[in-house]
């Protein structure tokens, strides 16, 4: 991916299992990652460069820099997301513009999905 001037670059989560962590974004969302040692990786396909950093095995702590996904079906990824074992922090709900649910996924991490209505 291109370096930009003044946009962002990369995004870094908090990590506490990296197996858990590469299978769910593998599986629900098609992620793929590339191992940095066994406390770092980092991942492709998402739209931005970005990592799952778990020097710190510290969690995620709410409320946190939010991340928000778009999906064409949300109602499919709604599903992918509970059937990945993931919480769902807010069902699905309107927007002015659209559609999108919350969810933490396995290090405690808080992400939205959205759809256009």
């Amino acid at each position: 991916m291109a370096n930009i001037d003044r946009t962002i670059n990369y995004i870094e989560f908090p990590m506490t299992d990296n197996a858990a962590t590469k299978a769910f974004y593998h599986g629900v969302f098609g992620w793929e990652f590339t191992d940095w040692g066994p406390d770092y990786i980092s991942f492709a396909g998402a739209g931005i460069d970005g990592g799952f950093n778990g020097e710190s095995k510290v969690k995620s702590t709410s409320p946190g820099v939010l991340v928000v996904l778009y999906a064409d079906d949300l109602e499919a990824i709604l599903k992918a997301v509970k059937a990945a074992g993931a919480e769902i922090v807010a069902p699905i709900y309107e927007f002015p513009g659209g559609r999108r649910f919350h969810f933490r996924d396995p290090n405690g991490n808080e992400l939205a999905v959205w759809s256009q209505p």
